[in-house]
């Protein structure tokens, strides 16, 4: 093995660990604070390499670094007082739903700490370069030479801004303040003299609104608004924001990513784009990529991560968390009137065989891909 491999690898589980441990430390507290018996925190999935018995809870450490575990006494059975299943409806839901809480909130703290730190950007006006032949953005009146001020009240800064802009609002309304910049003709124009027009000269104008809806499938090599764009005027500035915008940023920024995963799945359907999954390895994979930007990318990346996982650990399918919130749902729609411990039980255990053997399934892809180059 390569030192490059290794160094991949221990980065990688490192950051692993680092989220499962958040994670599963929200269920052993809030589980801990309603006196709620812990008898497992694993991290990794067994067989087990190292274990310590500490009070009632056996920790562990296992082999397989894809995962971790909190096991509580009585998760679907209700005869122990100090089981989970004992308790009321809004202790379990807070104890199922701490995990997920806590990479969200561990999100929501990197991101802030990132915006907090002066990091450079280009920074210029966008050009409309061309527009495409019946394109919204040709619909609207958009022409080339234009220049995009903003888009939704958010300042277009620089060709990554507008595209990220338009991709959170694919069929949906969006509102530009474009400038259409005055022509200049400067040169002689004595007998027998020609214009010259090497490098034309333009003036601001008032700018000007215009409504654009950005398609979902847009003919190849369009785009969804159907403009090509550049960047110009472009100069290196430094930027970054004080705590209290920080943290708004943070949680919008969040929320701009539930947007583009919703866009993303709706583009699936809508035949636009093809489903690329990737798991554990696929992951390590793009973090090395990431980590040579640099430390702050990495962060970012792990924090991107933290995210996701809250937002997949919090769906209603079995042996999740959401679907362990999903049973309590129905028992609290069902007047207190719950499943049978032994249905319950069967649907998580199943729910688990799936997720195991999708991993399993998703990581040969990896593995097949990265050999095929």
């Amino acid at each position: 093995m390569s030192f490059d491999l290794i160094i991949l690898v221990a980065r990688f589980l490192i950051m692993l660990s680092i989220l499962i441990m958040i994670h599963e430390a929200g269920h052993f507290f809030t589980a801990r604070a309603f006196k709620v018996k812990v008898l497992q925190f694993g991290l990794g999935f067994p067989p087990t390499l190292f274990s310590i018995k500490r009070g009632d809870t056996v920790y562990q450490l296992n082999a397989i670094p894809l995962g971790g575990y909190v096991k509580l006494l009585g998760e679907e059975d209700p005869t122990h007082p100090d089981s989970l299943a004992s308790k009321g409806a809004l202790t379990r839901f807070t104890v199922l739903g701490a995990g997920a809480f806590m990479n969200f909130i561990l999100a929501m703290v990197i991101f802030s700490f990132i915006f907090m730190i002066p990091q450079d950007r280009v920074e210029g006006r966008v050009l409309i370069a061309g527009v495409s032949e019946g394109s919204p953005a040709q619909q609207a009146g958009l022409q080339r030479g234009d220049i995009v001020l903003e888009v939704d009240g958010h300042e277009i800064y620089n060709t990554s801004e507008l595209a990220r802009r338009i991709q959170l609002r694919l069929g949906s309304e969006t509102t530009w303040q474009v400038m259409r910049p005055e022509l200049l003709i400067t040169g002689s124009f004595g007998f027998g003299s020609e214009p010259g027009l090497s490098q034309p000269a333009t003036r601001d104008t008032e700018p000007y609104e215009i409504s654009l809806v950005p398609r979902w499938t847009p003919p190849a090599g369009e785009g969804n608004a159907g403009v090509q764009i550049r960047t110009i005027d472009s100069q290196i500035a430094s930027y970054s924001e004080p705590i209290w915008e920080a943290v708004p940023s943070s949680l919008n920024l969040m929320w701009e990513i539930v947007v583009l995963l919703r866009n993303m799945v709706t583009s699936w359907i809508v035949g636009s784009s093809s489903p690329e999954l990737g798991g554990p390895i696929a992951i390590a994979e793009a973090s090395d990529e990431v980590a040579e930007s640099g430390w702050i990318s990495l962060l970012g990346f792990m924090a991107f991560i933290s995210f996701q996982l809250a937002i997949f650990n919090i769906l209603p399918f079995p042996a999740l968390d959401g679907g362990r919130i999903l049973f309590v749902a129905i028992e609290w729609v069902r007047r207190g009137k719950r499943i049978s411990p032994e249905k319950e039980g069967l649907v998580h255990l199943v729910g688990f065989a799936v997720l195991i053997s999708s991993i399993v399934v998703i990581s040969y892809f990896d593995v097949v891909r990265i050999v095929q180059g």
